[in-house]
């Protein structure tokens, strides 16, 4: 069977009654994740919109099948979350992302993270619901999506600061490497119950741009050289890890993604050597549905490598159909630096990172998952 050429991300978007659920979810920290206990009829609800996404994507063509990330509450938080040693609780804030007039929007609160002893990937709740993913797929291929292992340390370490005196890692060198060995642990269970695809997802990397207006590190971007060298490092080493398992390892990056809006600016041309040439990953998903991405000349750092390249030109985040005048003309470009074989089409992102979605309907969704198709059909004909 051809393999088609357009893929999706990984997120769909949810039905009502699981949004429901999850709203709950959003505002209670006396819970423990996966909250099943806590809310009676979640656990039903939710297997039962997992089985329906599973057959809607079947029945609409999609040969590489996800839970479409029914399972999630958001895209990062819920593999930590289910990780030994992991308490979450309501933050005071939520993340800041670019409001669709150019203002501040802020997210959900419930993204708090206490270490309470070291950290374990064993027994994930991931795994149950991979195993019921693979169960319905009854041969289709499958793929799991978790969060980067780089962006987790860079969130749990940097950003939260969850290493100290008085904290369980004393140092940020002992919670890296506590990370590193829980996501070890997990990708030994993941491969044990048949996993062969795992997608790591990240948003961080346009961040290291020094002409970033958006960054989140320190004013002058003192330092940054360093943090992302030690960041591609981090996901390398579980990378190579992956590969060892034989595992096929893949990666995605956009710019943020929630109710339609992104976190941050930055171009891939900018951070390309590091972040594109250094990393290890046999497919990136990578972010071209606007401007902010800058051009496709960071492609030439993937020319000479084997790995496969799944162009983001579509937007999952829009009403209307993509203009595909715009998508042939980039395809057209981009195979003229990496062979047309090494070449995949999809949407920017999930249509919903988190559980609350993009701001469009169901049937519009499968409509411009159709659009892509019909446009990789045809391109690669």
């Amino acid at each position: 069977m051809t393999k088609s050429k357009f893929q999706l991300v990984g997120s769909l978007l949810r039905p009502a009654d699981l949004r429901d659920y999850k709203t709950q979810i959003e505002h209670r920290d006396d819970i423990t994740y996966p909250f099943y206990k806590d809310f009676p009829g979640y656990k039903e609800t939710e297997t039962a919109d997992i089985k329906q996404v599973i057959a809607d994507q079947k029945a609409n063509g999609i040969d590489i099948l996800t839970d479409g990330e029914y399972s999630k509450s958001m895209w990062h938080l819920d593999f930590v979350w289910g990780l030994k040693g992991i308490e979450r609780y309501i933050a005071d804030h939520g993340y800041t992302f670019k409001d669709h007039d150019g203002g501040t929007y802020e997210t959900r609160k419930d993204i708090g993270i206490r270490i309470t002893e070291p950290l374990s990937g064993k027994n994930h709740h991931f795994l149950d619901i991979y195993k019921f993913l693979k169960e319905e797929a009854k041969g289709t291929d499958t793929k799991l999506t978790v969060w980067g292992p780089a962006h987790a340390y860079t969130e749990l370490a940097i950003f939260d600061g969850l290493a100290g005196e008085n904290q369980v890692y004393k140092t940020n060198e002992e919670l890296k490497a506590g990370l590193i060995k829980a996501y070890k642990e997990f990708l030994d269970e993941y491969k044990e119950a048949g996993g062969e695809i795992i997608q790591f997802d990240d948003c961080l990397w346009e961040l290291f741009d020094e002409s970033n207006p958006n960054s989140f590190f320190a004013e002058g971007n003192a330092g940054l050289a360093d943090l992302a060298d030690e960041f591609v490092k981090i996901n390398n080493e579980v990378v190579d890890y992956g590969h060892e398992l034989g595992l096929k390892v893949w990666t995605h990056n956009c710019r943020g993604n929630y109710e339609s809006r992104h976190a941050s600016g930055g171009t891939y041309e900018a951070i390309a050597k590091k972040f594109l040439g250094d990393q290890h990953y046999d497919r990136f998903f990578l972010e071209w549905d606007d401007e902010r991405a800058g051009d496709l000349k960071a492609l030439e750092t993937l020319k000479d490598k084997d790995a496969e390249v799944v162009l983001g030109l579509l937007s999952s985040k829009t009403t209307d159909l993509d203009d595909e005048e715009r998508i042939y003309t980039l395809l057209e470009e981009a195979s003229k630096i990496i062979p047309k074989d090494r070449l995949l089409l999809s949407h920017q992102c999930g249509f919903a990172s988190c559980d609350s979605g993009n701001e469009l309907a169901i049937p519009q969704q499968w409509a411009k998952i159709k659009q892509g198709q019909d446009i990789a059909e045809k391109f690669w004909a």
